[in-house]
């Protein structure tokens, strides 16, 4: 099928929405319930939240409703759980690294650590034989000096949560990567689907020696765990698979990093926080490196559908 990166941008672009505005909600939640059990509990909903999503996706692309749609063979099936199991090992990984390490270190250092994801995903790309173009990392590093201007605070250094936090973002840009490798393999509701139940299973586990909430406590993060569970994770994270479908992994992240620009727009319009002028030119040139990033270069275009083309002809 061929790829659409307007598509692309528009649906990473949503994504990046959800998480941002989902700020307030985690927030909420945490001040209940302990981090392993907000991404226990709100990844549980979100694979439960696919489970009736997956046969109607398969009504309306005109095929028959199954447990494996098109994962028929044996193969394909084996591709499906591989990519569904990576994912939520990443996922597990990366999103408990940074709940945790935020209790040790300020939102500021945390946002910005977490975007280090920018810069981690092309540098990791080298190893898979990918080499960006020029102009992405003219970009990344535009996008990291706005996510400075955005996020951090006066002063800067290297504590226990800020290292925490640098382990979350590499367990980002994996995650990125690996949804890089599945996506054009296998299904991507099913994957993200797998995905969420095996995050769910891990932080619940953990869960389960390490913080054991009550029944109360549970209750009163019922709706800020909700809202995280069926839309900033189920929704926003298989919006992410599909969007990373149509679009080169490094320019995914660029736009995924947009998700802090929509947290401070978030904590403007709901909580009433105003934006400074040092945070509004960050925000200007996250905006200006995401529009460097997917500015067309004469030839390159031709090569990587040639290069796409090749890899859809091998046999998965």
């Amino acid at each position: 099928m061929k790829r659409s990166p307007a598509r692309g941008g528009a649906l990473l672009a949503l994504t990046a929405l959800i998480w941002g505005f989902g700020f307030v909600a985690q927030s909420a939640g945490l001040s209940y319930i302990g981090p392993f059990t907000m991404n226990g509990v709100r990844s549980l909903i979100a694979g439960l939240v696919l489970l009736p999503v997956i046969p109607l996706m398969d009504r309306l692309s005109g095929r028959r409703p199954s447990l494996w749609g098109a994962a028929a063979g044996p193969a394909q099936r084996r591709t499906l759980l591989r990519g569904g199991l990576a994912c939520g090992l990443a996922l597990a990984a990366a999103s408990s690294l940074q709940q945790v390490g935020i209790a040790y270190t300020t939102v500021g250092k945390a946002g910005f650590l977490t975007a280090l994801y920018i810069l981690l995903v092309p540098l990791l790309g080298i190893f898979r034989g990918r080499r960006p173009a020029g102009r992405l990392w003219i970009a990344v590093g535009a996008a990291l000096a706005g996510m400075y201007l955005l996020c951090a605070g006066e002063g800067f250094s290297i504590g226990l949560g800020d290292g925490l936090m640098l382990l979350s973002a590499l367990g980002f840009a994996v995650h990125i990567l690996v949804i890089d490798h599945f996506a054009d393999k296998t299904d991507g509701v099913r994957m993200s689907c797998i995905q969420f139940f095996v995050c769910g299973a891990l932080c619940c586990g953990v869960m389960a020696f390490t913080e054991k909430p009550t029944a109360a406590a549970l209750a009163a993060a019922w709706a800020p765990v909700l809202y995280a569970g069926a839309v900033s994770a189920g929704a926003g994270y298989t919006l992410q698979i599909l969007g990373q479908r149509e679009l080169d992994p490094t320019v995914a992240s660029l736009i995924l990093s947009l998700e802090s620009v929509f947290a401070a727009l978030g904590g403007w319009l709901l909580l009433g926080q105003s934006l400074s002028g040092r945070e509004l030119a960050g925000c200007a040139l996250v905006f200006a490196a995401i529009l460097l990033a997917q500015l067309p270069v004469k030839g390159e275009r031709r090569r990587q559908d040639r290069d796409r083309d090749e890899k859809e002809e091998k046999p998965v």
